[in-house]
């Protein structure tokens, strides 16, 4: 079963509505328990790097969380879901994340329009289970003012100001910066593509 935390994010209903388009079966969930008992988690994200960990934390989920990923469950972290798995994020620098990743989700520079909001095109790094089937260079929805740089598991980048991870896969984890709920038919197929691992 695909388990979708709830952590009180703001796009919680259009990532149902997603699951529930493309035939998904999903439980909510919001505690270490639920979480053990996935088969698959999707962890949504919305609105500040601080909000989220200190929920997470208050919600007692973070050991859980870096557990099952390491057990191999398929996991999904979308926009600041993506950011949870990393060390931290300038966005909080008091405040840590998952570490799964080394590296720290960074600002964009003060010259650049943020946020990043819209469509914009996502550039294959290599070959992606998320985007099997998917048009060549896809154009997804973005809205977001922090970024993950380019790393060894960038699976696809997108150009703002610079290039960064729009696409994250390594092993079973994985994580995208653009919304794929967001993002029409071509983020359904995205998401189907998880649901189908």
């Amino acid at each position: 079963m695909i388990a979708i935390f709830d952590y009180g994010a703001g796009n919680l209903r259009s990532v149902q509505n997603t699951l529930r388009e493309i035939g998904a079966k999903y439980v909510l969930v919001d505690d270490a328990e639920g979480v053990r008992k996935a088969g698959k988690i999707i962890l949504p994200g919305v609105g500040h790097f601080g909000q989220i960990m200190r929920s997470l934390d208050a919600m007692g989920v973070r050991e859980t969380f870096v557990e099952r990923m390491k057990a191999g469950i398929p996991f999904l972290g979308i926009c600041l879901g993506l950011h949870a798995l990393f060390q931290g994020s300038e966005e909080a620098p008091e405040l840590t994340g998952f570490g799964v990743f080394d590296e720290t989700v960074v600002r964009f520079s003060k010259d650049a329009r943020v946020p990043h909001m819209g469509w914009n095109v996502l550039e294959p790094e290599t070959e992606c289970r998320l985007l099997k089937g998917v048009q060549e260079r896809p154009y997804v929805y973005f809205a977001h003012s922090y970024y993950v740089p380019l790393m060894k598991a960038t699976a696809a980048r997108c150009n703002y100001t610079v290039p960064y991870t729009a696409l994250l896969e390594h092993e079973n984890i994985f994580g995208v910066q653009f919304h794929p709920e967001k993002s029409g038919p071509l983020g359904l197929k995205i998401v189907k593509n998880f649901v189908e691992l």
